[in-house]
């Protein structure tokens, strides 16, 4: 990509990968300062120390929901609201708060800031993107005043009124920028059969995670064969995810006491419907993790590596890029040239990109996970469940999160800032400044397989 960002009089060239993850980092800096502040906790009247300041930050503003202390005891109202302002800062991206502050203050929206928009959006054009931004704003704010307000009425029945709307509002804010921070120790699990809380609660993060683009289409093209290829496969993957995840949950825990096993099938189809469809973007939960089969924890897994759709507010390689390698792997099997879904060809090119996506996320997972193993005394699956969370910024735990050694947290901390930004974006921001190669070789097999 040509380089349209420098300093003038300078050889300092940016890349809009090394941008977009200058601007995380930046964020997550403030964030650690403000935490780190003697009123933004309770205890002693002291801050944070640093590492845990810059764990919970990172886990803000990634939208992950790790967390190494217990929000609703450790943090202040100030310390609270500091996370509120991070995950729905992280949650939009800091571009398009950017952007949103351009408009406020009247400024002026340049290429370059449209060039990077394109780029933090997952955007094909840049037409409309200035215009996408408020489209986003007023999304978010509808989507979170609606669930918000169906929270405060139900837990108005059991806490004050004042409460119970602080409640609705933190809630709302992280189940919709699929964050998973909560103010209860337990999360949300005295709650695991409550109708209106798992609706209110699912239909926030469902919403964030499929992705701004798509729900403005649906919005406005308002008939499904009039979708795009891309919103067509991301409300299809999602809905497979989300009824196979409550199948195999609902099935491997039925009997396990320690879960749903206890619970009347009302609440054990409600319990498995939450755990079932926030695996792959947020980190609430209502049944206890660690408690949960083997099989449950594997398959969870595998739903936290997919994540959400582009351009949304979940992470992990995404739906999208999940179905475009099945159907390339299909294509392999079948023996076709072409990759074709809905009557549609997709690219090599965009094979090659989803390909290299889901690889080079494998390799950080590996690299992580297999450093986990030094610094960390735990069994092989909680390091691994740990690390594919942090990575799909989805915030699950099995209790490991809050006995990680400070190297550890270190790493998952890394492991949540490559997750949100994403890992090919995390790698040309790495790697963009090496010159483009003119010169191409004579062709030659090798065997494979």
């Amino acid at each position: 990509m040509v380089n349209l960002f420098k300093k003038r009089g300078n050889l300092i060239k940016l890349h809009p990968a090394q941008i977009l993850a200058i601007g995380f980092a930046t964020l997550i800096v403030i964030g650690t300062i403000l935490l780190m502040l003697p009123f933004s906790t309770y205890e002693e009247g002291r801050g944070l120390n640093f590492i845990n300041a810059l764990f919970e930050a990172t886990s803000a503003v990634c939208v992950t929901g790790l967390a190494v202390v217990d929000t609703g005891t450790t943090f202040t109202l100030f310390g609270q609201i500091v996370l509120l302002c991070l995950i729905q800062i992280g949650g939009w991206g800091f571009m398009t708060t950017g952007i949103l502050m351009f408009i406020i203050l009247g400024k002026k929206i340049g290429l370059k800031e449209r060039l990077l928009l394109q780029d933090s959006l997952n955007l094909f054009t840049l037409s409309g993107v200035v215009q996408l931004v408020r489209k986003i704003i007023r999304i978010t704010l509808i989507v979170e005043i609606l669930g918000a307000t169906a929270l405060a009425i139900r837990w108005s029945y059991e806490m004050p009124w004042g409460k119970a709307i602080y409640y609705a509002i933190f809630h709302s804010v992280s189940a919709f920028n699929n964050a998973g921070f909560g103010l209860e120790p337990d999360n949300l699990s005295k709650w695991v059969g409550d109708p209106t809380v798992n609706l209110a609660v699912t239909f926030l993060f469902i919403i964030g995670g499929i992705g701004f683009t798509v729900i403005l289409e649906v919005w406005q093209k308002k008939s499904l064969r009039k979708l795009s290829l891309h919103s067509k496969i991301a409300l299809l993957m999602t809905l497979i995810l989300n009824v196979v995840g409550f199948l195999i949950i609902f099935v491997a825990e039925f009997n396990n006491p320690h879960t749903i096993g206890n619970l009347s099938l009302n609440d054990k189809l409600w319990g498995s419907y939450f755990q079932g469809v926030v695996t792959r973007t947020a980190g609430f939960n209502t049944i206890p993790i660690g408690d949960m089969t083997l099989s449950s924890l594997v398959f969870m897994m595998a739903l936290m590596f997919i994540g959400a759709s582009s351009g949304s507010t979940g992470g992990g390689i995404k739906v999208t890029t999940f179905a475009i390698i099945m159907l390339a792997f299909w294509s392999v099997l079948t023996n076709r040239e072409d990759v074709n879904i809905f009557r549609r060809r997709i690219s090599w090119r965009l094979v090659n990109k989803s390909l290299s996506i889901g690889v080079t996320a494998i390799i950080f997972i590996f690299i992580i996970f297999f450093l986990l193993t030094f610094t960390e005394k735990a069994d092989m699956v909680d390091i691994l469940f740990e690390t594919i969370s942090a990575f799909g910024t989805v915030g699950l735990s099995t209790g490991l999160t809050g006995h990680l050694s400070p190297l550890g947290k270190l790493l998952i901390t890394f492991l949540m800032f490559i997750g949100r930004i994403g890992p090919l974006t995390m790698a040309f921001a790495l790697m963009s400044n090496r010159p483009e190669s003119k010169v191409r070789y004579a062709e030659e097999k090798i065997l494979i397989g």
